[in-house]
């Protein structure tokens, strides 16, 4: 049996110490937003595409690295975390996770996307029914560590 994989990158973005979700329309859960990258993309800049199809936001990427010059090599933003995700027995994601800080909570997700979207609090994250553990493990690191950004 083959078990094919594809990448994605999923970002967690914080606001004013909330964290950004929204109900999967096939899965019916609470996840974060993301998706495949495409052929010939980096996966911040998946990321970013993701961010802004889906909410609509403007958003800083949490960057962990301090940038060194090196002539013409790109130093690329280094996911929180890569996950190796089950989708189902005969597919699996390799998931780029990003944290980012939105400027606004004022979503205007593109036509086609879930309209479904909402802001949570730790403690809500905590208390949420029908979200990974996952999602609230990373949500609740992801509000702590942009806790000052906004």
């Amino acid at each position: 049996m083959e078990i094919t994989k594809h990448f994605t990158a999923t970002t967690f973005i914080v606001h004013k110490q909330k964290v950004l979700l929204h109900l999967h329309k096939k899965l019916g859960i609470w996840i974060p937003v993301g998706g495949h990258i495409d052929r010939d993309e980096i996966p911040e800049k998946a990321a970013l595409r993701e961010i802004k199809e889906e909410s609509g936001l403007d958003v800083k990427i949490y960057n962990p690295d301090k940038q060194i010059k090196m002539g013409d090599v790109k130093q690329l933003f280094r996911p929180m975390h890569i996950l190796l995700e089950n989708i189902n027995q005969f597919h699996q994601h390799i998931d780029f996770i990003y944290y980012a800080s939105a400027k606004s909570d004022k979503v205007s997700p593109q036509n086609g996307e879930t309209k479904n979207l909402k802001w949570f609090t730790s403690d809500e994250v905590k208390e949420l029914e029908g979200a990974p553990e996952n999602v609230k493990a990373l949500s609740l690191e992801a509000i702590d560590i942009l806790k000052d950004a906004n």
